[in-house]
């Protein structure tokens, strides 16, 4: 009943001849019928039938009644589920291949049809999503043969989700989970979410925020969570959940949740094998812990790995791991949080046990919308390291700015650790080729909620999109997966896809440059992270401020962060050291992150430091404009209500350019006493107002 209401709902929803709007609901799973009639028929003669040739599993049904509504969709025919006519049948089978791995899968043109087969009913399923991705980018089904399989084993989705329905860091309404009316009604959004999941190889998710209640580990609310993996099991996809340290005192009623007190041994064990009889497949734990005042096994002098490997012995032989965040810091005026994480996990390599993995952000500081790779990467070669991105945009705009990831993610995981020697990427870090790993992972902290478009922004699908491609095979390049997604989702019309996909590749550098260019960071406005504040002095904590980070003076600008300075770049391999440790060979996009540089330097653009800053800014912010014409030039392409949301939202975006633009340009000028450069128009606004308002987004 399910599927035959979402087939109505394809063929219905997006229609240009009922002129209905694309509210985006539908993400990158727009059957819509192909426009080319060639094109069509060809794969029609192609797709006439399915037919499971391995003993039914959910997994399988699942497979084949996706690539029934998807082909039924785009080639406007019956596409039967069982034995055909013999000509035209897409075969799906189960079948044992070392060469595949798990879930790589492999698709086929036969003499009598299409062949879609794995290792396992997941890699089925795995293939049918890229047959129906095939199809849609508008490729020829002639004599198929496409294989892949996936380079990471545990691709994630991280929710920062409350249990009061709020999301951390969300932007794109509340939370997709109704946990008041859970595990009695079950939202159809929920097969939506993991079905949009699936097609992208996502195959694990965190449904709650690393700053965990210990609601989640009642009887109560593992009920409520079983709700939701029985929804997500048929799409290959495991539950994870984030758990409190404390949980032992809070629900458990001990005095203690010292790792090593075997009564607290015991009492994780026992709620572990309450979770796995209640969800057989549950995938384990991600713990923050002793991080920004989270609870964790330092409360009771114990270390990170005394903490998780805890955990990983209650999870004794279930199959299931431990994710343990590298994310923590110390408040030291005259530290440098760079460092921290480097320095609490490195000595630890090696001391983990074999289910525990160590997640570490993609930059030392925290998700900037530039940071250099994370020490880390390449420093524990004992230990599996899993790659975490952020994909809401905290440090990027909200849900108002444009600004597709797939650049940043795949600048971290092309990055040269150098650890041994040329060649040694975050990439093979994180799937464990380089240091012979035979676990590996990735997660992305969800961009998700209840917004009918799932992500607030439209263009920020794109990002949910580019993780999981990335996830499944890091090797693609983002250019690419940026124009898959445009063709799927908003127009296959060839010049409005050329036109989106460059303002794609190129919103990212835009936005450091109108916000953070040459290596400035965490200069954005305090606790909710919108807009400028590079003025900002006093917080909680010293490095929650900006000025602890941008250090300017009558001098320069910038982090000094080399032997002369809090000397951070010894943490990385003498490869990336001498590169990074010379202003005058470090790329510009890092100069700050590591030098304390002159206003009046020439730096190798030819300009001073500080007309070089005041050139990012202002051709930043005029970029945007740019971004406003090419999005134009795609108009008559795309549904127009789509249009006119993203139109109306990069409007916005540039006058937040300006914002960022002169706030930044003139603070910095009253340290560097240089006037702006003739090229430039002057700010229209004072200082002193800017400040103000700023003051009234941060609700002072």
């Amino acid at each position: 009943m399910r599927l035959r209401f979402l087939l109505l709902l394809m063929f219905c929803i997006g229609s240009p001849c009922l002129g209905w709007a694309d509210d985006g609901y539908r993400l990158w799973l727009k059957y819509d019928q192909l426009p080319e009639a060639g094109l069509r028929k060809a794969w029609q003669a192609q797709a006439r039938s399915i037919v499971l040739e391995s003993p039914t599993t959910p997994i399988l049904q699942t497979a084949a009644s996706e690539l029934q509504l998807g082909l039924q969709g785009l080639l406007g025919q019956t596409v039967a589920v069982g034995k055909g006519s013999g000509k035209g049948e897409i075969h799906l089978r189960v079948a044992p291949d070392p060469a595949l791995g798990r879930e790589g899968y492999r698709i086929s043109t036969q003499k009598n049809g299409l062949e879609i087969t794995g290792s396992s009913d997941a890699a089925v399923l795995y293939g049918c999503f890229a047959l129906l991705r095939h199809v849609q980018t508008g490729q020829q089904p002639n004599q198929l043969k496409l294989s892949s399989q996936p380079r990471i084993q545990y691709r994630l989705l991280n929710h920062w989700d409350n249990p009061n329905g709020t999301v951390e860091r969300g932007y794109a309404g509340s939370s997709i989970w109704k946990w008041y009316e859970l595990p009695e009604r079950i939202d159809p959004r929920y097969q939506d979410y993991a079905r949009a999941n699936a097609s992208i190889g996502i195959n694990g998710v965190a449904i709650n925020n690393v700053n965990a209640s210990a609601r989640y580990l009642t009887p109560e609310y593992l009920q409520k969570v079983k709700a939701l993996a029985d929804v997500f099991r048929p799409y290959g996809i495991r539950v994870y959940l984030s758990v409190l340290w404390a949980a032992p005192k809070v629900i458990g009623g001990l005095p203690t949740s010292d790792p090593l007190d075997p009564k607290v041994k015991q009492w994780w064990t026992a709620r572990t094998n309450e979770i796995y009889k209640t969800i057989p497949d549950f995938g384990g734990f991600l713990v923050k812990a002793n991080s920004e005042g989270e609870p964790g096994p330092q409360d009771y002098g114990r270390n990170h790995a005394d903490g998780a490997n805890m955990l990983a012995e209650a999870l004794g032989q279930h199959d299931g791991i431990v994710m343990w965040r590298a994310f923590v810091y110390k408040a030291n005026s005259k530290g440098d949080r760079f460092k921290e994480a480097y320095q609490e996990f490195q000595p630890l390599d090696g001391k983990f046990a074999p289910k525990v993995l160590v997640q570490v952000k993609n930059g030392p500081i925290d998700f900037q919308s530039r940071e250099p790779f994370h020490p880390l990467f390449g420093a524990m070669p004992r230990t599996p390291l899993v790659l975490e991105v952020q994909l809401t945009q905290e440090y990027l705009g909200f849900a108002t700015h444009l600004v597709y990831l797939g650049p940043l993610i795949k600048e971290c995981l092309e990055a040269d650790t150098h650890t041994q020697g040329p060649g040694s990427t975050v990439a093979k870090v994180v799937d464990g080729s380089l240091e012979k790993h035979t676990i590996s992972g990735i997660a992305g902290v969800a961009n998700i909620g209840s917004d009918r478009n799932w992500t607030g922004h439209p263009v920020g699908q794109a990002n949910w999109y580019a993780f999981g491609r990335l996830a499944w095979d890091h090797t693609l390049s983002s250019a690419a997966i940026g124009e898959e997604w445009t063709r799927m989702t908003l127009t296959r019309q060839p010049a409005a896809v050329a036109s989106i996909t460059q303002m794609l590749n190129q919103s990212r550098n835009i936005y450091v440059r109108f916000t953070t260019p040459l290596g400035l960071h965490h200069i954005m406005g305090q606790s909710i992270h919108y807009g400028p504040e590079p003025w900002l002095s006093q917080s909680a904590r010293p490095d929650w401020t900006s000025v602890y980070y941008h250090k300017a003076d009558s001098v320069g600008l910038g982090f000094d962060r080399t032997e002369r300075g809090s000397n951070a770049l010894a943490l990385y391999a003498p490869g990336v050291r001498k590169l990074w440790g010379n202003p005058a060979t470090c790329p510009p996009d890092y100069l700050l992150w590591f030098h304390h540089v002159g206003w009046k330097q020439q730096l190798s653009t030819g300009r001073t430091l500080w007309n070089e800053l005041c050139t990012r800014y202002y051709t930043g912010a005029d970029s945007v404009l740019w971004m406003q014409r090419q999005w134009e030039q795609a108009k008559p392409a795309v549904d127009a209500e789509l249009y006119t949301d993203v139109a109306a939202r990069l409007r916005i975006q540039h006058r937040e350019a300006l914002w960022w633009r002169d706030a930044c340009v003139l603070y910095f000028q009253t340290f560097s006493r240089q006037p702006i450069p003739p090229a430039f128009p002057q700010p229209t606004r004072p200082l002193a107002e800017i400040k103000e308002l700023v003051d009234i987004y941060q609700l002072r």
